[in-house]
């Protein structure tokens, strides 16, 4: 069994390239092609935490289990606030890859990387087939981990100028400037409020675990995208009502949003939204659906993430490091 540390799991995960394999994982989900079922939670109430448990199967794109292409693997991921002011990581993570011909353990991978890269490499996917050609201004609204990977995604697809970066925390802001501005090629700018980051921004990306809309309805340029992709409970929200109900909404999966996108249950609730009107970015891949219909549509991609994201990061992953000679091999 070979196993992935996280800078393994770096270099093997070029965002580009893992970009396109998210784009075939949502392809895969849209098509039938994968079995995903609803991500199993465990709450640990003493410590405010929970658990999540993600298995996925995809088949190749003819549907062949006994194909290379073909991915089996399960995540699992403890959320721990408490950890935040110990100096620890809020999320922990590790991805077990198995054989989809034999069923026989390949590989376990760190998983907060992975997770970080896939999830910025959805974003990337959809901004790639959402947001006008040439946009040049964006805003990413939180300075974590989630923020840097989205960053990173966004600059692989279109070929940004300036990205104003907002959290509540000033320090924040600074920290991910200067961890960021030289791993990108544009220009990173603190903005002061919610409103000064997006005022200008033709692609705004919220990655935040907040549980109120981070930015005011009215501050959405038309022609703006949309990636939202930090709230992954029903009791989180980062988008405002009035934004959804101006913007066509495209999600990773229907299902998993149906019960774990907060921002639009609130929504539906209140009339403004219509799960009938959702279209599957993997819908788009597939040439079901339309993506971008016009330069002033205001654009809205939701994610909670889907453990199909997972199984095919791993096994992407798994391919990259076998031919780097990264990892460890260790007996089973």
């Amino acid at each position: 069994m070979l196993i992935l540390n996280a800078a393994d799991v770096r270099r093997a995960l070029p965002m580009r390239e893992t970009i396109e394999a998210m784009k075939h994982a949502y392809a895969a989900l849209s098509a039938g092609r994968a079995e995903v079922p609803l991500r199993a939670r465990l709450t640990i109430p003493s410590q405010e935490a929970t658990a999540l448990f993600m298995p996925a199967y995809v088949a190749d794109d003819e549907g062949d289990a006994d194909a290379d292409s073909s991915a089996l693997a399960i995540k699992v991921v403890t959320l721990f606030p408490n950890n935040i002011p110990a100096g620890l990581p809020f999320i922990h993570a590790a991805v077990l890859v198995m054989d989809a011909k034999n069923g026989q353990t390949l590989a376990l991978l760190e998983g907060s990387t992975l997770t970080a890269i896939r999830t910025g490499a959805g974003v990337g996917a959809a901004t790639d087939l959402l947001a006008n050609p040439n946009c040049q201004y964006a805003a990413i609204l939180g300075a974590g981990v989630q923020a840097r990977a989205q960053l990173e995604a966004i600059c692989a697809v279109r070929k940004i100028e300036t990205v104003w970066i907002y959290t509540p925390n000033p320090a924040s802001v600074q920290a991910f400037i200067l961890e960021m501005q030289d791993r990108v090629s544009v220009k990173l700018v603190p903005a002061e409020s919610p409103f000064g980051a997006i005022a200008d921004a033709e692609i705004i990306c919220t990655a935040t675990t907040s549980t109120t809309p981070v930015f005011k309805d009215g501050g959405v340029w038309p022609g703006t995208h949309i990636n939202g992709t930090g709230s992954y409970t029903s009791k989180m929200r980062e988008i405002p009502p009035r934004t959804i109900d101006i913007a066509r909404v495209f999600v990773d999966s229907r299902a998993a949003c149906r019960a774990e996108a907060g921002e639009l249950i609130r929504a539906a609730r209140r009339g403004v939204f219509s799960w009938e009107t959702a279209t599957e970015i993997g819908e788009i891949i597939l040439g079901q659906k339309p993506g971008r219909t016009s330069p002033r549509e205001i654009t809205f991609f939701k994610s909670v993430g889907v453990a199909v994201q997972d199984a095919v990061a791993a096994q992407l992953a798994l391919k990259n490091a076998r031919k780097m000679g990264l990892g460890q091999e260790v007996a089973w």
